[in-house]
Order: structure tokens, then sequence, then C-alpha cells
């Protein structure tokens, strides 16, 4: 009964911040889109051969999914693929909540399946894994995820679903030059050992790793990621220097290199695209080539940054 093997992309497209409104204050982001602008996005993202999209209900609580589905109607279903979650802590209190929050994403997203199905935060792995059963037998769900579960939570899942003739087909948690707490619990030698794709998010930490601000030109006031972030941009300097160097020598920018680096490391990373010129920098990160020494001296400038980029809703692993 396992479905096929799912069909990982190099690097997959984030849609967190197609959450925001826009309004100053209200998201993480503070990032102003547009429709029209978004359809540009997805137009080089579609002629670049970046089939992926991942976002989740409580991204904006409903917006993020429902301008994705607006913006990838100009396409064919067969086009693209769909990520998007089940997060526990914003369940409803019917029978099936599982499929009731699936049910409204279809919905938003304007199709008939997702490709890929999360569950979001782990609230109670045995109560919450055997809903994604019947969804996966119905085949509105192809492929089943969990993001944010420490080990012992995804064997349980694995057990879970295995008994049902599934498995987790994906992980999907936090994961950058700052913050390798999976690499440390040994989530990701779990995923190389039974060939399950991770997939790494935050790798840019939400732009404090493109190099792109400092302590003189900070993250926009008023967003969430500025009161994380703009306290340790200082210490951050050493690294996104050294990223934009290693970047000058092959053609590329800091976040190339950043997301080259979590390529490198055997994760398909989710990057944020907001603007067209984002995509650029994706094809660029997947023809970066980065030596064994580039690696280790990276992640020697992140360890001496000595910063935790551990999310309010993330645990330890």
């Amino acid at each position: 009964m396992t479905s096929d093997k799912l069909k990982t992309p190099t690097v997959a497209l984030g849609t967190w911040a197609w959450g925001d409104s826009g309004e100053t204050g209200d998201g993480y982001f503070g990032s102003p889109l547009t429709q029209p602008g978004l359809e540009e996005v997805a137009d080089k993202a579609h002629a670049a051969g970046f089939p992926m999209w991942d976002t989740a209900v409580v991204y904006g609580m409903g917006r993020s999914e429902t301008v994705l589905g607006e913006v990838l109607k100009r396409y064919a279903r067969s086009d693209y693929q769909l990520s998007t979650k089940f997060t526990p802590q914003a369940a409803g209190a019917s029978d099936d909540p599982v499929a009731d929050m699936l049910q409204q994403s279809l919905a938003r997203l304007g199709t008939g399946y997702i490709d890929l199905y999360w569950i979001h935060n782990p609230a109670d792995v045995a109560r919450w894994t055997p809903h994604l059963i019947p969804l996966l037998k119905s085949g509105k769900v192809r492929h089943v995820g969990v993001s944010n579960h420490n080990l012992s939570e995804i064997e349980l899942a694995n057990q879970i679903l295995g008994e049902a003739g599934f498995r987790v087909q994906a992980i999907q948690n936090h994961y950058s030059l700052l913050y390798r707490s999976s690499e440390d619990a040994g989530i990701m030698d779990y995923c190389r050992n039974h060939g399950i794709p991770f997939f790494a998010y935050m790798v840019l930490e939400q732009g404090a790793l493109t190099g792109k601000y400092s302590p003189e030109n900070p993250l926009p006031e008023g967003s969430s990621r500025a009161k994380t972030y703009n306290g340790m941009l200082a210490q951050l300097k050493a690294l996104t220097d050294k990223l934009a160097s290693i970047g000058q020598s092959q053609g590329a920018a800091a976040p190339d290199v950043a997301t080259a680096w979590a390529i490198a490391k055997g994760t398909t990373p989710i990057i944020g695209v907001t603007k067209p010129n984002y995509i650029d920098g994706l094809v660029r990160a997947t023809s970066i080539t980065l030596t064994g020494d580039d690696i280790a001296e990276l992640e020697a400038l992140a360890d001496a940054a000595n910063v935790n980029t551990r999310g309010w809703w993330e645990k330890e692993m």
C-alpha cells in the first residue's frame, strides 16, 4: 500500500511571508507583497524548474494558502507540487480535525490533493499521526512528513504509519549555519539511514544571513524578525562576510552560498521567495561548489558567532 517515492526537488519555495498582510507590525517579515509581483516570482520559478511550493494554514491563518492558490491558477496542476501542513495547535474540536483542516487547505489552494502533507508541530504523536492514514488511502494526500519532531517522535510516527503500510516520507526542521540541532540530535543521520529527505527551513534565518542587514541597516522595524535578529547582526558579520567572499569567487552572493551550504549538507532547503530576483539566487545556489574546507570554515564562524536562533515555537531537539 506504500505510496510512490516522493520526488524531492533540489530547493523548495517557501511562502511563509505570503501570509503577511503588508501592514507594518502585522506578520513576521514586514514584506509588502502584491499578486502581480508574486505571479512574476511564480513565472520565474516555473521557468527555472522549481516545482515545489511550501505553505501552511498558520501562515497568516489561511492567507498564504489563499494567495498561493490564486497565483498558481495559471499552471496545470501537474506542473507544480504543493506542500502544506496540519498544525495541532490550531486544530478545531470536530471528530476529525486533521481531515477538516486538510479540506480547508484544499479549498484555499484550489486543488483536489496535496503532494506532501505535514504534521507541523508535535503535540501528541500517538493521537495525530493515525489521522494521516485515511487521507493517504483516499488520495487527497500523496505523501506525508513531520515537522519540528524530535528523533523519538519521528520514530513513533514512522512506526504508526508503518503498521498501515505507509511511512514518514519527509522531515522538515529549522536548520541553518546558525542552528544545527537536527544534526546534533542524530535526526539527519536517521534520515540518511532510512532514505528520508530532510527539508531545511529558515536556512537564511529570515534574512539575517543574507549579508543585506547590519547594525547600521537593520531588519524592518515592527517585524517579528527584527526583534529576534537585530540584536545579533554585529556578531554575524564575520560569517556573512565569508559567505559573500565565497560567493564573489563563484559569481554569486552571500544568501546563495548559505543555500548551497544546506544543499551540500544533503538537505532540501525551503527558501522564502518574495521577489523575482530571489529565483535567480536559487539558480546560482544550485550550481555553487563548496569544498570541505569552505564548509568547515563557515561552520566554525557560525559557532564563533555564538547566537541562539531557536524559534519560540521550537523545543530543544
